[in-house]
């Protein structure tokens, strides 16, 4: 029961700093709670927010596509396809979590299935994932990201470095 408690811990805290963050974006600039808004309600809100220091901005942009606005001109039905992947994956990792996973696994895969979940979320309401943290160095910029977004690398890192760790230690066992 404690490893359930711990994962379902991991995963809401995500999606509830992912949804509270995109949340509070969008009150400010629209003036009305998150769920009495629309997409169209934001279509015409200016990209740059904020600059908060010479490195990042808050920003608001739609990613109607994948990762890194993969699949963006696929069509109309590519935000409905993307969601449908998204929610398969999602599925495979809540299974292997809460079925196989050990110990070093259940924080990197909770934190990739909270961030997923939070920006399937926003697929579902809105067609598109609300991103807006632009990180930059003089005139090169990453994608703009979310908080989601964010968890879902950190998993991944954590994972690799789990993985990388377990390889090492199998290496010199041999």
């Amino acid at each position: 029961m404690k490893k359930v408690t711990k994962i379902l811990a991991i995963i809401f805290g995500v999606i509830a700093a992912d949804q509270l963050s995109k949340g509070y974006l969008i009150y400010l600039l629209t003036g009305r709670v998150p769920g009495m808004v629309d997409a169209w309600d934001l279509v015409s809100v200016p990209y740059l927010i904020r600059q908060v220091n010479a490195f990042l901005n808050i920003v608001f942009t739609w990613n109607p596509g994948a990762s890194f606005s993969l699949l963006r001109g696929v069509g109309e039905y590519a935000p409905w396809a993307i969601a449908l992947i998204t929610a398969a994956i999602v599925g495979f990792i809540l299974h292997y979590l809460f079925r196989r996973s050990c110990d070093p696994e259940q924080v990197p895969l909770a934190l990739i299935a909270g961030g997923a979940i939070g920006n399937l979320i926003d697929r579902v309401r809105f067609g598109a994932v609300v991103d807006f943290i632009d990180a930059h160095v003089g005139g090169w910029h990453w994608p703009a990201f979310n908080v989601a977004d964010t968890c879902i690398v950190l998993g991944v890192a954590l994972f690799i470095l789990k993985w990388y760790i377990e390889r090492r230690k199998c290496t010199r066992a041999m």
